[in-house]
């Protein structure tokens, strides 16, 4: 919270209003496959998502939509087809899995400055909008007005500037850097840029899921491990990641990051076992 603010049975399938089929195939492809060259057979892929809950038709919808994106393409190869992630698709796979294990990995100082930037987009351009707020809340800035985006990370300037780049919004944009002056409630600012009483409360909600989750089997642990890496990659999404002078109290982040590395230690061999056995098992198929 900002400054002045006043069980194993879970892990085993996707909750109810859960991650979509297209989204655990994104975290299998960046997990599994991009480590291992980019190229998956169907078979393997459906038996992934399978043990995840997803039934075959969906998986198949799922690959074909991740294709229609540019993120894979696919050869057959005889009865069986295989698919090989575009360089566009290793390129996010790489900067997604850079973030998620990088995130919140050491603590940092703070040198009181912040990065605001202002960049005005008609609603009537609501695709060029959208892709603007995916981009800046990716790096971690947060919205407290109409037009205004802030983080307390001067840092982020040359990725900021690379997205204002990207998307042509040189003409329309202008960003300083800068101490908050002694006018108006910093607090306040935080609140109304982040959602923090609703990460907090997710990040509480991660440590009581995976905390005492145990995996039996390997399995098990392949599952486990889906699930414990597709939950945690929303938080560098709504997690600016704060300074401590910016909170009032120890911020769970800390304790769930610490979760997160230490669960997918303990299940990273097994999962990995459990995804070669059904690799070898889909390319013996005739």
């Amino acid at each position: 919270m900002p400054s002045g603010s006043p069980s194993t049975p879970a892990a085993e399938q996707p909750r109810e209003g859960g991650p979509s089929a297209p989204s655990l195939l994104l975290t299998v492809l960046g997990e599994f496959v991009h480590p291992r060259g980019g190229q998956v057979w169907t078979g393997t892929l459906v038996e992934a998502l399978g043990a995840l809950g997803v039934e075959p038709k969906a998986a198949r919808q799922a690959l074909a939509r991740t294709a229609a994106e540019g993120l894979l393409t696919s050869d057959r190869q005889g009865r069986r087809v295989r698919w090989t992630l575009t360089d566009q698709g290793a390129r996010l796979l790489e900067e997604g899995t850079q973030r998620i294990y990088g995130f919140m990995r050491e603590p940092h100082a703070w040198d009181g400055q912040w990065l605001v930037l202002t960049v005005g987009v008609p609603e009537s351009q609501r695709r060029l909008r959208h892709r603007m707020r995916t981009k800046l809340t990716w790096l971690g800035l947060g919205s407290p007005a109409p037009g205004v985006w802030v983080v307390p990370d001067a840092s982020k300037e040359p990725a900021v500037r690379e997205v204002v780049t990207e998307l042509g919004l040189g003409d329309r944009a202008f960003a300083w850097i800068g101490r908050t002056a002694q006018i108006g409630d910093p607090a306040k600012m935080i609140r109304a840029a982040w959602d923090v009483d609703d990460v907090e409360k997710r990040y509480l909600s991660f440590v009581d899921r995976f905390q005492e989750t145990t995996a039996a089997t390997d399995r098990d642990a392949f599952v486990r491990q889906v699930l414990l890496i597709q939950e945690w990659r929303r938080f560098p999404f709504s997690d600016p990641d704060l300074p401590a002078e910016l909170l009032d109290h120890d911020w769970p982040g800390a304790v769930a990051a610490a979760v997160f590395h230490d669960r997918r230690n303990r299940w990273h061999r097994r999962a990995q076992a459990e995804w070669d056995r059904m690799d070898t098992d889909a390319a013996s198929r005739t």
